[in-house]
């Protein structure tokens, strides 16, 4: 990929409105992230809520800044990719990494849990961790207080780990991790979604936590509340396909009822590294995590640019926009109902999203637009 395809990509990417479904399905529709980008005003005029396009400039400070820290960019699609993390039906189209990229690809045990930990939940994270290492997997977390730091902490001692950071690449989060974040950066990789210079926010961890999940084989449990972060990360594992651990604790404990609770719905019972190194699977289960999408878009004859297109009113369209309410559902439903070729479907359902009519939702749902003005005739 040429470094200029690579910035107008990462245009893409960061342009608010853009998520990671609609990003493929603008690859697939123009062929290239330049000429998305260069479609992309043309949409922006038939919406209520324009696009918000960031400066080139901008974008190209960005990548300079990231190649300056020795960082670089890894982008969905591509072949350096971390196979695991695309299989991911939402998987992040960009990842900043500080650190060696190889290493996202390796065999990988995620080791997570509460903020509060214990001191006893801290030392059993420490030398799961260390023993995961030491059998040769790289261990994965999100650097947080707690259990996440102790996990990571207990990987440097015997081998690699792997940080998934819920706010930019130079952002130390929590402050008190940053030498532990330097260390990683040195001896494994540090991974970011977010633009340089963005502040962790509570949006920002559920996005955190499926690269997390997505990354690894395989999710322990340390510690968890009933409602809790890490819960999250352990119920996007399983979605995914991935085997879940968790470490017993006290019925009495609070940080130990969520990490009981995945115990009694099924997940392994783990003491110590060899009680994962003897399920580890080598690759995911396969889980019907979406249907097969119909054939691409790109398949379907040529469609006019934005400023050619056509009103959104016409009798295909209508058919479309009948068969979509206001409450989400499947896109495959929508094809079988439409009696319009899956190609030919498609394209309009992409028509239709870029002009703000509906929204694209995970799952492969789709569902009306909550903007006035924007429901079908």
């Amino acid at each position: 990929m040429t470094e200029a395809e690579l910035l107008a990509r990462l245009r893409l990417a960061r342009t608010d409105g853009i998520g990671p479904l609609t990003f493929r399905r603008l690859l697939d529709r123009y062929g290239s992230g330049a000429a998305a980008v260069a479609a992309l005003p043309g949409w922006s005029a038939q919406r209520n809520t324009p696009f918000r396009l960031p400066e080139a400039g901008e974008i190209a400070r960005e990548h300079d800044a990231v190649r300056r820290m020795g960082g670089r960019f890894l982008l969905w699609g591509e072949p350096d990719y971390p196979p695991l993390l695309a299989l991911l039906e939402d998987a992040p189209v960009v990842l900043a990494v500080l650190g060696d990229p190889a290493v996202l690809s390796a065999r990988q045990v995620a080791v997570v849990g509460a903020r509060n930990a214990s001191a006893g939940g801290r030392r059993i994270a420490e030398e799961l961790a260390q023993g995961l290492a030491a059998a040769g997997l790289t261990v994965t977390s999100g650097l947080a207080r707690g259990i996440d730091a102790a996990a990571h902490a207990g990987a440097l001692r015997a081998g690699q780990t792997v940080a998934a950071l819920p706010g930019g690449l130079d952002v130390a989060y929590p402050p008190e991790n940053a030498r532990l974040q330097d260390a990683i950066a040195e001896r494994g990789a540090l991974v970011a979604e977010a633009p340089l210079g963005t502040a962790p926010l509570a949006r920002h961890f559920p996005r955190r936590n499926r690269v997390v999940a997505g990354l690894s084989l395989g999710v322990a449990v340390v510690e968890a509340a009933l409602r809790s972060g890490t819960l999250i990360t352990a119920r996007l594992a399983i979605e995914a396909g991935r085997e879940v651990y968790a470490v017993p604790g006290s019925p009495l404990d609070p940080r130990c009822q969520g990490s009981n609770d995945l115990l009694r719905q099924g997940a392994h019972l783990c003491e110590r590294a060899a009680d994962v190194l003897e399920t580890l699977p080598d690759s995911p289960h396969p889980v019907p995590l979406f249907r097969p999408r119909p054939e691409p878009a790109r398949a379907a004859p040529a469609v006019p640019h934005p400023s050619a297109e056509r009103d959104c009113g016409g009798d295909e369209t209508s058919q479309l926009l009948e068969l979509i309410g206001h409450s989400p559902v499947q896109v495959d439903e929508v094809l079988r109902r439409c009696h319009l070729s899956p190609a030919t479907a498609q394209a309009m359902l992409l028509d239709l999203e870029l002009s703000g009519r509906v929204e694209m939702l995970p799952g492969n749902r789709i569902v009306r637009s909550a903007v006035p003005g924007r429901e079908g005739t």
